[in-house]
Order: structure tokens, then sequence, then C-alpha cells
């Protein structure tokens, strides 16, 4: 038995253990993996729920509502809005905890109400190296467990099983909450979360990668993958782009020549505790 055979035993065993599960489920990478071990160990003692909110692109709940009917376990989607936390709307440095909490808080209670024993979210071995106060809100809710993380599976095991298991997801992008594109300390509202969406979307017409529209304000920085800042910097992308993006409210738009990367965010606390 190869060691990722053994992880994959070990999943299993901690969501068989667990009787019957909900599973946060948003569609992506991690909790689509893990919505399918949990129909594996589960059957119908196993459900997706997707906590439905103004950080969730549209796009991304009906993709999840296709993903889950294909995946065959039951699905249902519970509207919650982190927007009624002030602590979130503040937007610190822990508004990922205060998501987190208010997010798997409601699954937990639906879960409660419906007779499911656990909630099982997808954080994996590969999320404790990097800045997620979200983990703290997992660690403090009773009957929240993160299997993935507990059997060892790093992010790239969970995309080579996922191939294996046919799971359409494998190799999907990296995605994250439209929250996660604001600056920290300008206030969360629904209208910036909406100007980042349609943002997204449009400049999506013009490459397929990795895009992140930070906002600042009245700045929007454009990350994309590294080929495809020459793409966007071409002059009628270019001004089509800004055209549109000023159309949905920005006042300066840049593109940002470092490209895309994970919680570049975070950058500017880091840059806060040096001072």
């Amino acid at each position: 038995m190869t060691g990722l055979d053994k992880k994959l035993a070990r999943l299993n065993e901690i969501i068989a253990g667990c009787k019957s599960a909900a599973v946060a489920f948003s569609g992506g990478v991690d909790s689509t993996f893990l919505a399918a071990a949990a129909v594996r160990a589960l059957g119908e003692r196993a459900i997706a729920v997707t906590a439905c909110s103004e950080t969730l692109p549209a796009s991304e709940q009906r993709e999840a509502v296709k993903l889950a009917a294909l995946i065959g376990i039951k699905h249902e989607l519970v509207a919650i809005s982190e927007l009624e936390s002030a602590e979130f709307v503040a937007n610190d440095a822990k508004r990922c905890y205060y998501c987190k909490k208010q997010r798997l808080g409601s699954i937990a209670r639906w879960g409660g109400e419906y007779g499911y024993d656990w909630v099982l979210e997808g954080s994996n071995a590969d999320d404790v190296d990097d800045y997620r106060p979200g983990m703290q809100a997992v660690d403090e809710l009773a009957g929240v467990r993160s299997p993935l993380l507990e059997a060892g599976l790093t992010k790239a095991e969970i995309r080579a099983v996922s191939e294996q298991w046919g799971l359409p997801t494998w190799n999907k992008l990296s995605a994250a909450c439209l929250s996660s594109r604001i600056v920290y300390g300008l206030p969360v509202t629904a209208e910036r979360l909406k100007q980042v969406e349609l943002a997204e979307a449009f400049i999506r017409k013009f490459c397929s990668g990795q895009i992140r529209v930070r906002h600042h304000g009245n700045l929007a920085r454009i990350e994309v993958a590294e080929p495809d800042i020459a793409v966007l910097a071409q002059p009628a992308a270019a001004k089509a782009i800004a055209a549109e993006l000023k159309r949905l409210g920005f006042t300066f738009v840049v593109l940002d020549l470092q490209g895309y990367r994970t919680g570049s965010l975070n950058e500017t606390l880091d840059l806060a505790n040096n001072l």
C-alpha cells in the first residue's frame, strides 16, 4: 500500500466514523473531492450544503449545483449573509475568521436541525503553511472536522485522485470568496463585491487562466497568470477592460506586472508589521 493509499484509507475511516455528515460545499477542488469521498463512505447519510451569500459568485453557485448532481450527493442551498456581521464588514486581518465562523456555523445549525452529526470542511495539509485565520474558526466550532487535513492529503494529491475518480474539478483553478479581493481596511459591501465579480467576468473574455481583480477603493489592480499579462496589455484589450471597469465604478485600472499570486493582499499586512 502506497503512502497515498494509506491517506485515502484514513480519509474513508474518518468520514465513515462520522456516521452522517453535511459537507461544506463550494464546488471547488477540495470540497468536490471531499463530497465525493463522503458519498463513498456514507452514501445517503451524506449531503452537500452550499452557503449562498454575496461573497459567492453566481457562476460558482450554479457550478456547485451541477457538480453535486454529477457526484450523486444530495445538495442543499442555504442563504446566509456575512454582511450582517460588523466585524466581517470592517475587513481587518481576521476577515476570513469571521467569514468562516459564520459560514460553517450556519451549516452546522442547519445540519443539526436536519439530523446530521458532523460538518465536514475542505482544508487540506497545504493550508497550514499559509496565513489562514479561518482555520481558527474550524478549531472553535463544535461538530466541524477537516478530514482532508486530518488524513494529511495535499492539494497535489487531491487533484491526482480527483482525476482518477473522474471529477471534472481535478484541474480546476483555485478559487476564493469575493471578499478576499478587497484590500484590508476597506469595508466589504455588496456593491464592492459585485464590482469585483463583474470585473473578473469581463476580463475572463480575454484570458482563461487565474484572474483576480483586487479592490483598492477607486483603483482596480488586475492580477493574471504571467502568460496573460501580455495579452491584457495589448492596446485593444487594455482599452476595453479599462472602459468596462470604469463603467463599473473604478477610477483607475492597473495591471500588476508581478502577475497572479495567492493572498497578495497579505503583503500589505507584512508591510504594516514592518513599519
